[in-house]
Order: structure tokens, then C-alpha cells, then sequence
């Protein structure tokens, strides 16, 4: 039984539905205020450390302003000259930061997923012994704190060293190829099981018909199965890329000559024991210039990222 429509105007107002779906559920107008109430409460908090950073980016002074503000009181870019001419007193110039970083994330995302792709093709597409449990050992590193695993590849990658005459000569820690397999460690597991949920929904099928027309097993993974494969591909590369863009822990924990150094641990040594002697304003240049990049290329493609992951959320 439908409900008496109220004779108050005000109940009448606020129950009226903002809802323009024909047959669909209703969305009365008190609802769709407060849900948008919900939501303008969230972007202020979001935006409020954002716009306080920007604040103190375009400032001409080193020191925090002594009240909030949010708003830039001047456009000053005096902040950004000096940290891309010289970020901190270490010798290091900002290409070279760039490059490291830049070397580290770009490596550790193809690297993670060339043998991603070909694990993942494996658990989609053979039956061999203890598979089940091969796919768990690959599950579990997802269930533990990557500081948890910080330990053990430190000390693995610490005996790994070259000495010339008794000089050491190279220390695969203390070097970016070093954290770069250590980061691909932690990146391979998440791209397993994100590929392998969308190898699933590729349909046997077209493998099947391009045995029968002759094509060996190496044509058909390399011509069938990755070009089908491109859009699964791409998100799992860029979501490696944006993870360890900014990964500090390990860089920090394993490097220790400044030529090595990445933005976000340059970042870190921006930092001292205490407030009043950081430079705010370059400080927070140096924020935006490490966050601006991922997070552009993050909002322009969000819609493929999202795609591509749910690509694989459903079997065919």
C-alpha cells in the first residue's frame, strides 16, 4: 500500500525525488542533501593539507606564517628555483634524484610485470602439482606489513657483495639494483593475482583455435594472449610505477651514498630535529614537485585504471 503523501509543504519539499531513473529506487531530497553534506565534509578534509601546502609552496618566506592560511598571499616561486637548482646540501643535483627515482619505479613496475604475466598465465592456464598451494605462498606476502619484510631482504641482499683484495667493491644493498629487486619482491604478488584474475576471462577458445591453425605455444601466448591481455597490462604497470614513485622505507633503510638517493628520501633530508629549522616553503616545493606528476597522470587516466581492474572481477 502506497504511503499518504504528507500536507505539509516543508515534509512534501524534502521528500520530493532527486532521483531522474524511471522505475528505479528513490532518492528523496533530504537524503541527496545530507549524502551531499557527507560528501563536502570529506573534500574539505582532503583539501585542507593540500591547500595548506600550496600555501606555504608559493611563499617567498622559509618560516611557517603564524596564522592559518589556506590561500596564497603571494606568488612567489622562489621555493621551486631553489629546490630544482639544489634540493638539500648534499651534492646531489635534482636531475640526478629524478633519474633515480625515475630508474627505481619504471624498473620495479616492468620487472614485476614480465614475471607477473608469465606466473599469471601459468595459474590460469595449467593443472600441475600443488598449484593451490604455490598460489597461497604467492597470497600471503599481500597479508603482511611491507616494513615486516624489510628485515630479511636486508640481510639477503647484504651478503651479496663483490671484494677486490679485500676492498669492497660493490654491495648489492647499498645499491638502486638492489632496492629495485627488493621493491619488485613486494610488487609481484598483487600483479600475480591482479593478471591472473584477468587471463581467466580470456576465453580458451581463441588458444585452441590458434593451435589448430598451427601456432606453437610460445606464438600463442606472445600474439594472442598479451595483446588481449594490453589493458590489464597497463594497470598493473602503472599501479607498480605510482607504488614505488614515492617508496621511502626501503630506499632509506638500504641506501646510503647520496648519489643514489631518490626524491622522496631528498624529501625526508629537507627535514630537521626540529620545526624552526626547516625551510617550509622549499619543503613543501619540493612536496608538490614529487606528488604533481602521479597524481596528474592518476586523475587523466583514472577511468582506464579503474576499468582495468574490474575487467577481471567477473568470469565470462
Amino acid at each position: 500500500m502506497a504511503a499518504t503523501p504528507s500536507s505539509n509543504p516543508i515534509v512534501r519539499l524534502f521528500n520530493i525525488n532527486t532521483s531522474r531513473e524511471r522505475g528505479g529506487r528513490n532518492l528523496p531530497l533530504w537524503r541527496q542533501l545530507f549524502i551531499q553534506a557527507i560528501c563536502l565534509a570529506i573534500a574539505v578534509e582532503v583539501m585542507f593539507p593540500i591547500m595548506y601546502v600550496v600555501t606555504l609552496a608559493f611563499s617567498s618566506q622559509t618560516s611557517r606564517p603564524s596564522s592559518l592560511q589556506l590561500i596564497p598571499k603571494e606568488l612567489s616561486l622562489v621555493a621551486f628555483k631553489q629546490v630544482l637548482d639544489h634540493p638539500t646540501a648534499n651534492p646531489v643535483s635534482f636531475a640526478v634524484l629524478l633519474r633515480n627515482s625515475l630508474l627505481l619505479s619504471v624498473g620495479v613496475g616492468l620487472t614485476a610485470l614480465l614475471i607477473a604475466v608469465t606466473a599469471a598465465y601459468a595459474f590460469s592456464r595449467f593443472k600441475f602439482q600443488g598449484r593451490a598451494f604455490l598460489m597461497i605462498l604467492v597470497f600471503v606476502p599481500l597479508l603482511m606489513p611491507a616494513v615486516g619484510l624489510s628485515t630479511p631482504l636486508y640481510l639477503l641482499m647484504n651478503s651479496i657483495r663483490i671484494f677486490d683484495h679485500g676492498k669492497l667493491i660493490f654491495n648489492l644493498r647499498d645499491s638502486l639494483l638492489g632496492v629495485g629487486i627488493a621493491m619488485s619482491a613486494g610488487a609481484l604478488p598483487f600483479a600475480v593475482w591482479n593478471l591472473k584474475g584477468y587471463l581467466d576471462t580470456i576465453p580458451k577458445e581463441l588458444e585452441e583455435a590458434a593451435k589448430i591453425d598451427g601456432a606453437d605455444a610460445n606464438r600463442v601466448f606472445f600474439q594472442i594472449v598479451l595483446p588481449l591481455s594490453a589493458p590489464a597490462l597497463a594497470v598493473t604497470f602503472f599501479l607498480g610505477f605510482m607504488g614505488h614513485w614515492q617508496e621511502f622505507a626501503l630506499s632509506w633503510l638500504f641506501l646510503s651514498k647520496p648519489g643514489d638517493y631518490t626524491l622522496a628520501m631528498t624529501l625526508y633530508n629537507m627535514t630537521g630535529q626540529y620545526a624552526q629549522n626547516i625551510p617550509w616553503n622549499r619543503f613543501s616545493a619540493m612536496a608538490i614537485i614529487v606528488a604533481l606528476p602521479v597524481a596528474i597522470a592518476y586523475i587523466a587516466l583514472q577511468k582506464q585504471i579503474i576499468g582495468g581492474l574490474t575487467l577481471g572481477g567477473v568470469k565470462e
